[in-house]
Order: C-alpha cells, then sequence, then structure tokens
C-alpha cells in the first residue's frame, strides 16, 4: 500500500513559481499511473495533471498548459509539479494520488469526482496565490 504526502505549498505573488512534491512510502511507483488534482473552496475537484512512471506519458489540463510541468524521479520515489506564472484562481488545495493499473485519462474522467478511480490519496497541500 502507498503513502503518500505532498509539500512545497504555500503563499505566492500572482505571476510567481511554486513546486509541489508528493513523496510515497510503502511502495515503489513504478508502473503506477500519478496525478495531481486540485480543489478551490466550493468547487469540485478536478485534474491538473497525470504521469505514467511505466512510460512518462503526461497528461495536462487546457488551463495549465505551457504554465505547469509533471516530472518524477523514481530514484527519491518522489513526483513533482513546477507551477508557473500562477494566477489567484490557482488558488487551492492540491492532492496527489496514484493508481497500480495503467488507468487511462478517458477512465479517470468516466470515474470523475472526487477519486477519478485513483486508489491512494495524499492529504494535501494549499496554494494560496495572492497579492
Amino acid at each position: 500500500q502507498v503513502q503518500l504526502v505532498e509539500s512545497g505549498g504555500g503563499l505566492v505573488q500572482p505571476g510567481g513559481s511554486l513546486r509541489l512534491f508528493c513523496a510515497a512510502s510503502g511502495s515503489t511507483l513504478d508502473y503506477y499511473v500519478i496525478g495531481w488534482f486540485r480543489q478551490a473552496l466550493g468547487k469540485e475537484r478536478e485534474v491538473v495533471s497525470s504521469i505514467s512512471t511505466r512510460d512518462g506519458s503526461t497528461y495536462y489540463a487546457d488551463a495549465v498548459k505551457g504554465r505547469f510541468t509533471i516530472s518524477r524521479d523514481n530514484a527519491k520515489n518522489t513526483v513533482y509539479l513546477q507551477m508557473n506564472i500562477l494566477k489567484t484562481v490557482n488558488t487551492a488545495v492540491y492532492y496527489c494520488a496514484a493508481d497500480p493499473s495503467d488507468i487511462s485519462m478517458s477512465t479517470m474522467f468516466e470515474w470523475g469526482p472526487p477519486h477519478y478511480g485513483m486508489d491512494y490519496w495524499g492529504p494535501g497541500s494549499l496554494v494560496t496565490v495572492s497579492s
């Protein structure tokens, strides 16, 4: 069983950057799909990005393409989300989640919020974008 812990959140000004970390323990992330999700106050949880640790394939929501980058370090059992040019609307709790199956994006969206078919979730990290 995988335990996930997010870190790296905090307060940042609009236009700034943050790097989120998703550290895994209990199992290696080999062959997992890892996703970053976010939930703003009063809104449904949404998919931000995902990466397959099998082949490194990635997905980005349209709203973050070109500004966010997901990456992984298998040796450190960690997945990252580099967030640049942050906007006030990006304020949310950011969660990482893992699934040991080769879950596709279409399957994730079929499942939908809040869990998108992902088996393991971290407690979340708050990102506040404000001047």
